[in-house]
């Protein structure tokens, strides 16, 4: 469904956008979350006590980031099948 009053290249550009934010999105929480970086950055900032709830917040940081990227691909395939 192409919305009315929009170009094919600003859906296009949307596309691109959605889709650079969910990869760069995954790709840093999924740094953080299988790698001490976090933890390490925390410790020097004095910021260590928050360790402990890093995956209450990562973990749906992460599963949110790959749904976007998933919604941007799809939106993507959809676009290029109206074309």
């Amino acid at each position: 469904m192409i919305q009315k009053g929009k170009s094919t290249m600003s859906i296009a550009k949307s596309n691109r956008k959605i889709l650079g934010a969910g990869l760069i999105g995954a790709a840093v929480v999924a740094l953080c979350c299988f790698t001490p970086v976090l933890v390490v950055l925390l410790g020097i900032v004095g910021l260590s006590a928050i360790v402990g709830w890093l995956d209450y917040v990562l973990m749906p940081a992460l599963v949110f980031f790959i749904g976007l990227t998933v919604y941007a691909v799809w939106r993507r395939q959809r676009h290029m099948k109206c074309s």
